[in-house]
């Protein structure tokens, strides 16, 4: 009788619509690989010792776009993803070739799983813990240990 795998019916498999590497003077020379399909960001760094990690793109509250003046020699750039996630409030896709282009599809895919899910950035700028403001308008300390 064969052996039945019942992870198989649980795991996504979304085609990845970009990957790149992080790049050092243009070339792709590093072990930290970024990717993303239609619903989450993969971060993946390491060669003894791997780390994997996810950012679901419904959870990112603002993309900015950097680039330094060696980068646009070497035809490269950063992406800053600002994120109501714990693990990774700041998110910095640094050194990636055609940055340009990977923040405007980032965005439009951003925008387009924010209304698949109903989901409004005001709602999450509580679950980032940027603001504990009270109506009052005093900053209470609530999520700062004090």
């Amino acid at each position: 009788m064969a052996k039945v795998d019942r992870l198989s019916q649980y795991i996504d498999s979304e085609p990845i619509l970009w990957h790149d590497r992080k790049r050092y003077l243009g070339l792709p020379i590093s072990f930290t690989r970024y990717s993303f399909d239609q619903n989450k960001f993969y971060i993946k760094t390491g060669f003894f010792n791997n780390v994997n990690n996810e950012l679901l793109l419904y959870r990112v509250l603002d993309i900015q776009h950097k680039r330094s003046l060696f980068q646009k020699i070497f035809g490269v750039g950063t992406i800053v993803l600002v994120t109501a996630d714990k693990t990774t409030p700041n998110l910095e896709v640094k050194n990636i070739k055609d940055s340009e282009r990977v923040a405007k599809a980032l965005s439009n895919i951003v925008e387009k799983e924010r209304d698949e899910k109903r989901v409004l950035g005001k709602e999450m700028f509580g679950a980032s813990g940027a603001f504990d403001v009270d109506m009052d308008g005093i900053d209470h300390g609530l999520d700062h240990g004090i």
